[in-house]
């Protein structure tokens, strides 16, 4: 048997949560197909080489496209990250490669996949809380520049006292637009600014690391730091079901 993920514990949780979305039956099957998906996501294999053990490939791909469509993941990454602690939120973009098998696809520019000096790729634009667990994230082409998404970022974490962000996300109205939610923005400004950064708070800013290490965990899943769907959905289902095993150890002892 290929190795598993979840204990009784957090099957137990995470079943329960499913079948509160009311988008799914609860039927004992589901186990080893949510366990098939982490196994994919994990390993990054084609759906068509998953182990036997998990059951029928065709059966799991079927059930991933049906609960990423009812948003399924999405709603257990909501449930989970509850729990958040939002007096500080941390925000940041990493760049995704993308597989070239995801690229074939008609309409490239609604499936978040952008192209640049380095190839096809797609970004995640990411918040965690004082944790450094994620709270909220977007999607886009990996050629965006992460102020684009900075205020939609913002107002989709939880309300904060602090925004950390670094000199990617340099600019007034962003700042001003923080101010107006109730928040202090720290966020440094570039070189050849004229103001310069007399009122940065240096020592929370050292904390902004904990954003990255976000990244750092769901990248060790093959499946996130390389993207093989074609849909834009699909993947965030997956980066949404990764973000929430971050999450599963404040459930589950």
């Amino acid at each position: 048997m290929p190795r598993q993920m979840l204990s009784d514990q957090a099957w137990k949780l995470l079943s329960r949560v499913m079948y509160l979305t009311g988008r799914i039956y609860n039927k004992p099957e589901h186990r080893m197909t949510l366990e098939g998906i982490l196994y994919r996501m994990r390993t990054g294999i084609p759906w068509r080489d998953m182990p036997k053990e998990f059951g029928c490939w065709n059966t799991i791909f079927r059930r991933f496209n049906l609960w990423s469509r009812k948003g399924v993941m999405s709603e257990i990454f909501k449930f989970v990250s509850a729990l958040n602690d939002p007096d500080w939120i941390f925000v940041d973009g990493s760049i995704i490669k993308a597989h070239q098998d995801c690229t074939n696809i008609r309409d490239s520019k609604n499936e978040a996949v952008g192209s640049s000096r380095g190839g096809k790729s797609t970004k995640i634009h990411l918040a965690v809380d004082s944790g450094g667990l994620p709270v909220y994230f977007e999607l886009s082409g990996g050629q965006v520049n992460d102020i684009v998404h900075g205020q939609s970022l913002v107002s989709g974490a939880p309300s904060a006292k602090q925004i950390v962000a670094d000199k990617g996300y340099d600019s007034e109205p962003f700042r001003d637009f923080i101010r107006n939610l109730g928040a202090n923005p720290v966020i440094p400004r570039k070189e050849n600014s004229k103001v310069g950064n007399k009122d940065m708070d240096w020592c929370l800013y050292r904390y902004r690391h904990l954003v990255e290490n976000a990244f750092l965990k769901v990248k060790k899943y093959r499946a996130i730091s390389t993207r093989y769907d074609k849909l834009a959905r699909n993947y965030h289902a997956m980066v949404a079901l990764a973000f929430s095993m971050m999450w599963l150890p404040m459930w589950v002892d």
